[in-house]
C-alpha cells in the first residue's frame, strides 16, 4: 500500500461542503484529512466482511452524478476478481433502471424485486435496461447472480433503507463544477435543464438522508493527491466507518 494518513489541503482552502452529501467529512484545521489506499485491501476486507444480503455481501456506491461513482465500482469489482480464486461481481447501475429523468428516487421497488429480494433470498436476479433513446426498459434481461458479493452503484445506492444489509457503503464525492462538466462531456449539452432539475433533487437527497455521515467511506472523486488511480483510490476522513474497511 501507498504511504497512508497524509494531510492533504482542499482545493478552494477550508472544507467547506459544496453539496449536502459532503457533511459529516472530517476536517483538521483548514485541511481536509486524505488516505491512499489500494482497491486490493478493500476487495479482501469486503470478502473478509459479514454477509448481510442473505449470503451476499453487498457493496453500495452512491454519490451526486459525475462524482465517480461508475468508475470506482468497476476498479472494485476488478480488485475482488484479480484475488485468488475470485469471481468478477456483478456491478448494477441503477441508471438502468430509471424510467426517464422523472424516476430518480422511486426506481427502488424495480430493484427491490428484480436484484435485492432475489438475491437475498439466495435466488439470482434479472433487471432489464432502460434505453434512454427508445425510452423504455429492453426485453433482454440481465443476469444477476446470488455470488460472494454483489456491487450496486448509483445516486441514491446507499439510501438508509439499505444500509444495514451493506456489507459496504461508499459515498464518492467531487466539487460541483466539475461533476457538471462531466455529465454534459458525456451526455450533451442538451440535457443542461433536465441535469439543473437533477442536482436540485441529489441536494435534497442526501441532506435528508444524511448519507455523507452515514456511510462507511468517503472517496474522493477528483483527487489532487498523487496515486496510481488503477490500483489506488483516495480517502477522505468522514464516514460512520472511516477506517475504511467494511463494518
Amino acid at each position: 500500500m501507498m504511504p497512508t494518513a497524509t494531510p492533504h489541503r482542499a482545493a478552494n482552502g477550508p472544507l467547506v461542503p459544496q453539496d449536502p452529501a459532503e457533511e459529516g467529512l472530517a476536517s483538521v484545521g483548514r485541511v481536509t484529512v486524505a488516505v491512499v489506499e489500494a482497491y486490493a485491501g478493500l476487495a479482501r476486507r469486503v470478502l473478509a466482511g459479514p454477509a448481510r444480503l442473505g449470503r451476499t455481501r453487498l457493496v453500495v456506491v452512491d454519490g451526486p452524478s459525475g462524482a465517480g461513482k461508475s468508475v470506482f465500482a468497476t476498479r472494485l469489482a476488478d480488485a475482488v476478481a484479480a484475488l485468488p480464486g475470485g469471481a468478477r461481481p456483478p456491478v448494477v447501475r441503477t441508471d438502468d433502471l430509471l424510467d426517464g429523468w422523472d424516476d430518480q428516487f422511486t426506481f427502488w421497488p424495480r430493484l427491490e424485486e428484480w436484484v435485492l429480494g432475489p438475491v437475498r433470498a439466495g435466488r439470482p436476479g434479472a433487471y432489464r435496461r432502460y434505453s434512454w433513446v427508445r425510452r423504455r426498459f429492453l426485453d433482454r434481461a440481465v443476469a444477476v447472480p446470488a455470488g460472494p458479493v454483489l456491487i450496486v452503484e448509483g445516486v441514491s445506492a446507499a439510501r438508509a433503507a439499505i444500509r444495514p444489509e451493506a456489507t459496504l457503503s461508499v459515498l464518492v464525492t467531487a466539487p460541483a463544477g466539475l461533476r457538471l462538466s462531466r455529465a454534459l462531456a458525456r451526455d450533451g449539452a442538451e440535457i443542461l435543464p433536465e441535469l439543473r432539475r437533477w442536482h436540485a433533487g441529489e441536494r435534497a437527497h442526501f441532506a435528508a438522508d444524511g448519507t455523507g455521515a452515514a456511510v462507511d467511506l468517503v472517496v474522493d472523486g477528483a483527487p489532487d493527491l498523487p496515486h496510481d488511480a488503477g490500483r489506488y483510490y483516495v480517502r477522505r476522513g468522514g464516514g460512520a466507518g472511516s477506517d475504511g474497511g467494511a463494518r
